[in-house]
């Protein structure tokens, strides 16, 4: 069995590096080119085909899809200056702590713009 963190932390690498490559030769360079609002967008995307997958499709293309959607999410990570280390604390801090309880300790999020 592959070591997830691993391979996700090996991947998050890849994809910083090739964040100043030439857009014409690389995909990732292609998106942060095209800048934060694409990169959004392809993840999006990617999580409506994991859900469509996940209703519609076998097993086989959820995890496909899913292998997309983290690709893309590790690109908008990157994009943001957020390594995956910072994740992994974050879920460490809430490990062990009711789903419930944890959210209801949050602070409230500031209204959206309308």
């Amino acid at each position: 069995m592959a070591k997830n963190p691993s391979t996700i932390d090996a991947l998050y690498q890849v994809i910083a590096e090739r964040s100043t490559a030439d857009p014409d030769s690389s995909y990732t360079a292609r998106l942060y080119a095209e800048g934060r609002a694409k990169i959004v967008r392809k993840f999006g995307e990617e999580a409506v085909e994991v859900s469509v997958a996940a209703l519609s499709e076998g097993r086989d293309q959820v995890v496909a899809e899913s292998a997309d959607l983290l690709y893309h999410l590790l690109v908008l990570w990157a994009e943001q200056g957020i390594e995956p280390d910072d994740v992994w604390r974050e879920l460490e801090d809430r490990f062990g702590t009711s789903g419930i309880a944890e959210k209801n300790a949050r602070p409230p999020r500031p209204p959206r713009p309308q």
